[in-house]
């Protein structure tokens, strides 16, 4: 079989003007697998991207599927905008694996204000790697600015989990076992705003149809860095609210953790992963990653440009960012 020419790689297999289709791409990209590919096959998977962008032949792949395996392994890696090898722990495919074991802790040792603190510092640690890793283009960001945020999210973190466990000590049932899900939300609303804070200051690029920049939009970021936020939050809701309505039923209506209370942890992390398996991609999903502005909502200097140079132009994409 010969591989086909005139493939758009560029773009998802699938169109990304339907949430299905969305959700499909993001299914392969957050493939908890890809975090166990080898270096080589990796950049195997580089190299058939680039030689095929290049029109070069490519003579191990033999099929269209072939190229978008590479292909997906290839998004599952390198950043879309600068094409950097991603730090293994910030990549998408890390999400499943880290979060199923930072969660489930957070959700297992709630009570505990050692416990608390360590977990919410943990999150906040990884939470600023994978924001970091996947910032909107090459935006560059101080050492000052990275620690700033980190430190902000990490205290707003932990200020709202041991707030909301003193107020919730007294009570019983699933209510203090959502605690750690409020910290999640109020951290996510500080540290992605500050991670990406030069994207807030400086705006990102903004393209035509046909790939044409035309400057860069602080609106269309505010627009994006939003849009990622609420993506994070709904991304944390499953896992952290699910798993503690089936560990009050574990706990009332079974002896299980009565008979092995070494349980406990286990269970959630278990169940935690095999929900943000689904929850990642479907959450991710929920945003375009290329997203659409109109050219109206621009700033007006941008605006004025955009209409001058192409008055065809109504609507411009940017990359959100996940």
């Amino acid at each position: 079989m010969t591989l086909p020419t005139g493939i758009n790689i560029d773009e998802p297999r699938y169109p990304q003007n339907t949430y299905v289709n969305r959700a499909k791409h993001f299914l392969i990209v957050t493939n908890p697998l890809n975090v166990f590919a080898s270096e080589e096959s990796l950049n195997k998977a580089a190299r058939i991207v680039k030689d095929y962008k290049a029109g070069r032949p490519i003579p191990d792949v033999k099929s269209e599927d072939e190229l978008w395996k590479a292909k997906y392994l290839y998004d599952s890696a390198f950043h879309p905008d600068t094409g950097e090898k991603m730090m293994l722990i910030g990549r998408m495919s890390a999400q499943v694996p880290m979060n199923m074991t930072i969660t489930g802790a957070m959700m297992t040792f709630y009570r505990s204000t050692p416990a608390v603190i360590f977990w919410q510092w943990a999150n906040q640690s990884f939470n600023a790697v994978v924001n970091y890793t996947n910032r909107s283009g090459a935006s560059p960001i101080s050492t000052e600015q990275l620690m700033t945020s980190y430190c902000m999210a990490t205290s707003g973190a932990l200020v709202t989990a041991l707030g909301l466990n003193r107020l919730a000590k007294n009570l019983t049932g699933v209510l203090p076992k959502l605690v750690p899900l409020a910290a999640v939300a109020a951290a996510n609303c500080v540290n992605i705003p500050l991670m990406r804070l030069q994207e807030l200051k400086n705006g990102v690029p903004v393209i035509d149809e046909s790939g044409k920049e035309y400057g860069s939009s602080v609106t269309a970021a505010q627009q994006g860095i939003a849009a990622v936020t609420l993506s994070r939050i709904f991304m944390a809701c499953p896992g952290m609210v699910f798993t503690p309505v089936l560990v009050n039923y574990l706990e009332k209506k079974t002896t299980l953790f009565k008979r092995f209370p070494w349980a406990n942890s286990p269970i959630q992390i278990l169940f935690c992963g095999f929900v943000l398996t689904f929850a990642t991609p479907l959450c991710c999903a929920i945003f375009t990653q290329k997203a659409s502005i109109s050219v109206d909502s621009l700033e007006d200097d941008l605006k004025q440009k955009i209409k001058k140079e192409s008055p065809s132009v109504k609507t411009v994409y940017y990359n959100k960012g996940l």
